[in-house]
């Protein structure tokens, strides 16, 4: 079973946070991403070869989500002296409502906008379409 216990509901979110995470989730590399650490860490290469993605870009995926908070990545040695990166959860539980997103949405600043005004995120949708 899970090495991840039930989180108790989190902090609120901020506008910026909150949008953070929904663009981490709103794809589906990372979301296979954060199904495969469910059941516990595991280190990059391992993960590339369970999803069948290239390793730069599980490496990009994964620091999207660490920025979103919804995973962290730790540096060990192996017994070998390797350097291995392993990735885990880290507890997160929202309610997602209608009352939350208001709430977040009044505390919106322009972090993620470029000098005029546009996202400088790419859309999501355009992403996964390819």
């Amino acid at each position: 079973m899970s090495e991840n216990p039930a989180p108790e509901q989190g902090p609120e979110l901020t506008g910026d946070a909150l949008l953070k995470v929904l663009t981490a989730l709103g794809n589906p590399h990372r979301m296979r991403i954060v199904a495969a650490l469910y059941d516990g860490r595991d280190y990059v290469s391992r993960l590339a070869r369970e999803l069948a993605i290239g390793r730069p870009l599980l490496h990009m995926h994964l620091q999207r989500l660490e920025a979103a908070g919804l995973v962290r990545g730790e540096l060990e040695l192996s017994e070998g002296g390797k350097a291995m990166k392993f990735f885990e959860l880290t507890p997160f539980c929202w309610a997602l409502t209608p009352e939350v997103v208001a709430r977040a949405a009044r505390t919106l600043t322009d972090e993620g906008k470029d000098d005029k005004g546009k996202d400088t995120e790419k859309d999501t949708m355009k992403e996964t379409a390819k």
